[in-house]
């Protein structure tokens, strides 16, 4: 096979129009197995195929880059980076974008090996280069650029490099093209940041974090939205979020919910805003996070009553976020009557409206009625079962009859709350004494769909988990659902079928 390859490269050089050899040696390396590719390749050089994309033909140059692909990839980093530097540096500023993001992608390969690494250090015109691919139209390449030059920030050297060289002009320089490639650095400066708290340093020693963090107050309220996305990210990590507490970002946020009221476009960032309390009250602590910045739940509970759905959806997200901890719970339930209200909404959405505001305040209810077994306390378990009893006369009348509607995610989304209740002893008695619940649960027949027989297998094993159920449900329910469970979601029983001669 070696030898087809090399003859093959030989035709390519040999012909002025060379689109069929190519086309024939795309086809052998594909029919090459991977593993054994690099042997096949040994010893073989490619820069002909490297020069055959210097052409304003498309056809030629995709040929040539999905033979490229094939070929680099079977190459170890450091063999690539020894033999092939320049040809990925000319890469990187080609006409089309298909090349760009083939070299992108391969020094995102050289920057992860250790000694391979060391050779796009050394060389300013690569990094340069790279960087200046984040300013490209085409976000895919974009995307790539700022992904390999992540990966180089994983070590003091490459910090060095992007931040205390003239590197760092480069970035800043870029990013004045535009407001879109100006936030594409600062994606990859919370990435960068995210990684530790060495880089976090550096990258505030740049100054391009604090630059980040001004915007949250700018005019542009478009800018707005987009700055505080990326400050919730930034506030993923514990040493983001006690920068950003040092910073006093919390407080400014806070300050911006409560200013809101009185902005005519605070709808484009006020989402944005409560989903940055619900991230860090889940990562942190919702109860120190709720009585820190009242105003936070406050908001979230206004939103929930609001007539916009875009309010109502966060509200649900957030609510759901929060109760899915007990901690979250607990503070929920502190709120009274101001809760009350907005479960009553939840449970009014869930039954009727549009089915993605359904699907949303259903997935919501479980997570706020869910509580894993190890947290079962008397004072909790009745808290969740005070809750169901709040969705409706007939809670279980109810969630099963959106089970029934003629929509996978509305009959999967009731399906995940009886699953939120099954491993509670009240909820299992409410199912036993459920006329034809158990039937329910047992019939296959019922959801057709992979998810919709995955929600139901998932809420037998929800029931049968549970230490309770056995004596709950009774010997022979028990025994028919581990009789469900052990049979998989997905079987069929099989059904006899006797033909009669001269039937029809």
């Amino acid at each position: 096979m070696a030898a087809t390859i090399q003859s093959l490269l030989e035709e390519i050089s040999g012909v002025e129009d060379p689109i069929e050899e190519l086309q024939s040696l795309k086809t052998a390396l594909l029919s090459i197995p991977v593993s054994a590719l690099r042997d096949v390749l040994s010893g073989q050089r490619f820069d002909v195929i490297f020069s055959l994309l210097n052409t304003n033909e498309r056809e030629q140059v995709d040929l040539c880059v999905d033979i490229l692909e094939r070929i680099l990839l079977a190459l170890s980093p450091l063999h690539l980076v020894q033999n092939y530097r320049e040809k990925l540096q000319e890469g990187l500023s080609h006409p089309n974008d298909t090349v760009k993001i083939l070299a992108l992608t391969q020094i995102g390969r050289v920057v992860e090996h250790p000694e391979a690494v060391t050779q796009i250090l050394n060389n300013y015109d690569i990094l340069r280069a790279v960087i200046l691919c984040i300013g490209e139209e085409k976000i895919a390449v974009a995307k790539q650029a700022i992904q390999s030059l992540s990966k180089i920030s994983h070590s003091k050297p490459g910090l060095d490099k992007l931040f205390q060289s003239d590197l760092l002009e480069v970035m800043k320089e870029v990013m004045g093209k535009n407001d879109i490639i100006r936030y594409r650095i600062y994606e990859l400066v919370v990435e960068i940041s995210s990684f530790s708290p060495i880089s976090l340093g550096y990258c505030a020693n740049s100054g391009l974090i604090s630059q980040l963090l001004s915007e949250l107050t700018g005019d542009d309220v478009l800018i707005r939205a987009t700055s505080i996305e990326m400050v919730t990210t930034l506030a993923h990590s514990q040493h983001g979020r006690q920068y950003l507490a040092q910073q006093g970002i919390m407080d400014k946020i806070s300050n911006m919910i409560r200013g809101a009221d009185m902005d005519p476009f605070s709808s484009l960032y006020l989402p944005g805003l409560v989903k940055f309390f619900g991230n860090l009250a889940i990562t942190d602590s919702p109860q120190q996070v709720c009585e820190s910045y009242p105003i936070f739940l406050n908001k979230v509970f206004d939103m929930g009553m609001d007539s916009d759905p875009v309010m109502i959806g966060v509200a649900l997200d957030t609510l759901g976020l929060l109760g899915s901890t007990v901690e979250g719970k607990q503070v929920l339930q502190k709120m009274g009557e101001n809760f009350k209200s907005v479960f009553l909404r939840i449970s009014q959405l869930a039954g009727s409206g549009a089915t993605e505001l359904r699907v949303r305040s259903l997935d919501a209810i479980s997570q706020l009625l869910t509580l894993q077994p190890e947290h079962q306390t008397d004072d909790l378990l009745s808290l969740t079962e005070s809750w169901f009893h709040l969705l409706s006369k007939q809670p279980m009348d109810m969630i099963r009859n959106i089970s029934t509607q003629p929509f996978p995610e509305l009959h999967c989304g009731a399906l995940r709350i009886f699953s939120a209740i099954a491993s509670q002893p009240w909820g299992q008695k409410m199912m036993v004494n459920s006329p034809g619940f158990m039937e329910f649960i047992l019939d296959r027949s019922t959801g057709q769909s992979k998810e919709a027989k995955d929600a139901k297998f998932e809420l037998v094993g929800s029931l049968l988990g549970s230490s309770t159920a056995s004596e709950i449900l009774g010997s022979q329910n028990y025994i028919r659902l581990k009789t469900y469970l052990s049979e998989g979601p997905y079987y069929v029983s099989a059904v006899a079928s006797v033909s009669t001669e001269g039937a029809d």
